[in-house]
């Protein structure tokens, strides 16, 4: 009885594990960076990103545009594994869609372009992304967003979107 109330356990387990976002190391080639997600949930991760960003402004008829070095963090949560398993499609590797509260921090000025930028900027907000790997470690994430921005002058609602296309490294 005790055999087949452990068997019970160690099944129950692996179906629960299937539908779990797993912890993943990349790196993104489409504007470089490196990145980290971990899981803290069944359905939730916490991804952290350094690396570059791409800003654009156009105020009337002048526009700027600037690459950064940038640092983002995101809380995600993972809501539809289930409907995705039911569909016999892939959920490894944190393949779904998610809901996100995202933070990116750029110090400094810009690498590149003639954004002018003050001394830091952030950005803090909502998010909807997506996020697929495909043969066990091409990666494709999408994600966007609105949010509260922020530097040492001034405060401001911009829309953000972030791509990132690269490869997992390390495991399956």
């Amino acid at each position: 009885m005790k055999k087949l109330v452990l068997l019970l356990f160690l099944f129950a387990g692996s179906l629960c594990k299937a539908q779990e976002t797993t912890d993943q190391f990349s790196v993104n080639f489409l504007i470089p960076s490196a990145e980290y997600e971990f899981s803290v949930g069944e359905k939730s991760s916490i991804d952290l990103l350094a690396g570059v960003g791409f800003a654009y402004r156009k105020v009337f008829d002048e526009s700027d545009y600037g690459i950064f070095f940038q640092t983002m963090a995101q809380y995600r949560y993972y809501y539809n594994f289930r409907k995705r398993m039911e569909k016999g499609k892939n959920v490894s590797n944190n393949s779904g869609n998610y809901i996100a509260a995202v933070g990116i921090f750029t110090p400094g000025e810009s690498i590149i372009g003639d954004l002018d930028m003050v001394s830091y900027s952030g950005l803090v907000g909502p998010a909807w992304g997506l996020q697929r790997v495909y043969g066990g470690n091409f990666k494709l994430n999408l994600n966007l967003g609105v949010g509260y921005g922020f530097n040492e002058y001034e405060t401001y609602v911009a829309p953000f979107a972030g791509i990132q296309l690269g490869f997992k490294l390390g495991g399956k």
